[in-house]
């Protein structure tokens, strides 16, 4: 089993136990952590889906990302508010960075930023990664996983679909 899979194995395992539904916003990860929370155990019961939203456009029209620069912690926080708004999920994730080989809006291949929130928890984290850019966004995807899981570890219990207010 891969790191990503057990990550999301256990994600799987506390997002049930708590009744939370999880949704992803990726951009520089282009579906893998998607990907990987869509085949572990018993996904249709707590994870609603996810928007790779690769271009600012997207990021913005779909998710509600402010205009800007889209390398940042204020996009890697928007894109998991907004993405879990949209699929009405209590928890999300979210990726946006740089693969590579060539540096964008001044940060250097690697830079990435990964967004998190859950309930009674948000984080974000900037992490510089080496590698090619398929390295990269293997090793976006495992750190993207393991912030979910701690968030979930971290965040107050809840159960229940999200309620619109």
């Amino acid at each position: 089993m891969t790191r990503s899979a057990d990550l999301a194995e256990q994600i799987a395992d506390l997002a049930s136990s708590k009744g939370l539904w999880i949704a992803a916003a990726e951009s520089l990860t282009g579906g893998a952590v998607s990907s990987a929370l869509a085949a572990a155990s018993g996904a249709s019961d707590w994870y609603h889906g996810g928007v790779v939203a690769y271009s600012p456009r997207i990021k913005q029209h779909v998710l509600g990302v402010t205009p800007g620069p889209v390398v940042t912690a204020q996009c890697a926080d928007e894109l998991a508010a907004g993405v879990a708004r949209v699929l009405e999920s209590q928890a999300a994730v979210a990726t946006t960075g740089v693969g590579g080989p060539d540096p964008e809006e001044g940060e250097e291949p690697g830079t990435v930023y990964l967004g998190v929130v859950a309930p009674g928890y948000t984080d974000c984290r900037r992490v510089e990664l080496e590698g090619s850019p398929n390295e990269v966004v293997e090793q976006a995807t495992e750190q993207a996983l393991e912030l979910l899981l701690h968030a979930l570890r971290q965040g107050q219990a809840q159960e229940g679909d999200t309620q619109a207010s």
